[in-house]
Formats: structure tokens, sequence, C-alpha cells
């Protein structure tokens, strides 16, 4: 197994920090909590132009042919500076699943806008009595109606669900787990928008009898969307600990540069031992993260759903333990003014926070992990 970033690689996750440092500090995102769609299309269209959009798609879907690890190292750098743009909602979950199950009229319809950068996707998947187990269960419905169908329900907490021109929707059809494309404008569709822990924006969304087309329903439904929607929830926790690599790497960085320049007793506060022993945890622990998601991001595109399974979820318990372990102690570090709302590094710990919960939290995780033939065999 290869670990070193390819030359391209290299060049694309150079590419996406210089974007990042000259179009999106972190003041944009402090800003951006104040708007109600949370990021700008303008920005989202710089993407599409870049071509970061389309790096994880198949050449026949207009795409550069890439893998996760190139979207990992996207979104690592996005997290970075904690930039808002619906990278994950759009690129890694909604539009893989129409990448994967999608036929060519779908992708061109729904997909082909995307990674031009002229429209969004959210999954609705998640709803209050699921959690987690999207999979497995849809309380949504969807309900033979003449020729067509009718979808009845209600998904929380959509990530980008706000403002995506088309939803990726789970529901319990005549033939099992099905998803269905819906466009946001369709009748019978009431989105509710909602601010998350870290001051992004989010959605409640209900289908009041929303009539749907045959030709509305990706892949088969069945066993077939089992596993697909199994599979985009997989991408979805990799992403997730993408992003914490780059919150947790600027939180290392901004705690090490403050007990350089902070002076108590006539000496920087970095001259103390124990605070030296705290920095030094954190940058394990930022280590570990690191290399965790690194093997998640490899094996997600695999088809062995067991070790796929296995390397998401101790990536996605090293997030909720490790990745968490280096926000709270950044906020520490800091003293008194870490905890103030006018310190960046608050921001940090909220979208860490944040991430630790998409798709899966440590327990839900745990369990999985546990449950797995492969790990109980060993």
């Amino acid at each position: 197994m290869d670990l070193q970033y390819t030359e391209e690689q290299l060049m694309l996750r150079n590419t996406v920090a210089d974007f990042v440092s000259r179009e999106s500090p972190i003041s944009r995102a402090r800003k951006l909590h104040e708007d109600e769609t949370g990021w700008e299309a303008a920005v989202w269209k710089q993407m599409g132009e870049l071509g970061w959009l389309a790096f994880p798609f198949a050449e026949s879907l207009g795409g550069f042919g890439g893998q996760f690890v190139d979207a990992a190292i996207i979104v690592e750098e996005l997290g970075k500076a904690l930039v808002p743009e619906p990278f994950v909602a759009s690129i890694v979950t909604a539009g893989q699943a129409l990448a994967l199950a999608g036929n060519e009229q779908q992708q061109q319809n729904w997909l082909a806008p995307v990674l031009a950068g002229e429209a969004t996707l959210a999954f609705a998947a998640s709803e209050a009595d699921n959690r987690y187990h999207i999979a497995e269960r849809a309380g949504t419905t969807l309900d033979a109606n003449g020729n067509g169908y009718i979808l009845t329900g209600e998904k929380v907490w959509v990530d980008n669900g706000q403002a995506a021109d088309t939803l990726l929707v789970t529901a319990s059809g005549p033939d099992g787990l099905t998803l269905v494309a819906v466009e946001a404008d369709r009748d019978g569709v009431e989105r509710r928008t909602v601010k998350t822990i870290d001051g992004r924006r989010a959605a409640i969304i209900r289908f009041n009898g929303t009539p749907i087309s045959a030709d509305h329903i990706v892949g088969n439904p069945g066993d077939d969307t089992v596993a697909l929607v199994d599979r985009v929830r997989d991408l979805g926790a990799a992403a997730a600990c993408a992003e914490a690599v780059g919150v947790s790497q600027v939180a290392f960085d901004m705690t090490v540069e403050y007990l350089k320049t902070r002076v108590q007793f006539d000496v920087p506060i970095g001259a103390f031992q124990a605070l030296q022993h705290r920095a030094v945890d954190m940058f394990i622990e930022n280590e570990l993260l690191r290399a965790a998601t690194l093997a998640a991001a490899l094996r997600v595109d695999e088809d062995d759903v067991s070790e796929r399974h296995m390397a998401v979820s101790a990536a996605k318990k090293q997030l909720a333990v490790g990745g968490k372990f280096v926000a709270y102690q950044a906020i520490q570090l800091h003293g008194g003014i870490g905890i103030t709302e006018e310190h960046d590094i608050g921001l940090y710990l909220k979208r860490m926070q944040a991430l630790g919960v998409l798709f899966g939290d440590e327990a839900w995780h745990e369990a999985r992990y546990a449950d797995e033939p492969a790990f109980q065999a060993r």
C-alpha cells in the first residue's frame, strides 16, 4: 500500500491551499455564520471552474478519474479555514450516489450542473427515529399512485438541505429501500433552515405527498440501494475525518504559536515543561488521526465491505477521541481568551464537535466495528 501522495496530488493540495488562503480566510467563515444560505454561489462556481468538483468522478461523467483520496485532500485543505461550501454534501455523498447508481439521463440532469459549479445537491437520509441507521430503515415512505409515486415523511439535519437544488432522499418503497431524486422546488417539499452547533446551516425537510415519477428513482430499490446508502454513509464519514485532520492541524498550530508568544513570569509559557508535554500529546493525537484517516481514505473505494467498515469506523473513533482531545486542549492552553467568541480557536472546537457526530458518532462506530466478523475472528 503506497502511503505517499503522488506529484499530482501534492500539486492539488498546494492549489487548494493557495486558493483558500487567498479567497476564504477564517474571517469569511465567521461572516457567513450570519448568512441564511451559509455559503457563496460565486465561490462554489470558482471551485467548479478549477476542476475540484469533478476530481473524484470518472472521465465518462466529465470528471478526472480521481479517487476518494483526491477528494480527501481537498476536504482537508478546506477544513483548515472552515470553508463552508457544500463539497461533502454535493460531491462526496449525493454526487457519488448519482455516479454509482444513476443512469445516464439522471447524471446529465442532476450531476453535470454540480460538477460545473452551477448547482448543489443534498443527501437526505437521517430521520428522528433512525439516527445513523440510514441504510437499515427509513420512516419516509414512497407509495405507488397511478403511474407514479407519492413521497411522505421528514428528514432532519440535512447538510446543505437549505440550499440544494436537488435532494437525494431515502424512502421505504414497494420494493424496499429506495433512493429518489427530488427537485427542491417541487410541490409538497417544505424546507426549514436550522443553525448547527458550528454556526453553519442545515434543513429539516418535510415531504407532504410530494409527487414522484418513476424516472426519479435512482438505482435499483431493495438490497442494491441498501448497499449504496451504506457506502455513501462511509464516504461521508471518511470525509468528516479528512476535514477533521485539517481542523486539528490548524488548532494545533495556533496553540503552539500561542505558547511561543504568550508571556507569563517574564517568559513564554511554552517554556514550561508541563505545557510542552500537552503540546506533544496534541501532536501525537493529530498524527494518529491523520494516519487513521489515510487508511480509511484508501479503503473506502474498495469492494470489501467489512474492511471498509472497519477502516472508516476506526478513523471515526480516532476523530471522536483524538480530534476532540486536540480541540479541547487548544481551548485550555489558550486560557481565558480561548473561550471568547472573538477568538478563532473556538470556531475550530465547534466544527470538531459537529464532525464528531456526522455519519455516526463514537458509540455507533464502536458498535459497528465490534460487530464485524473480521474483527470477531481476530
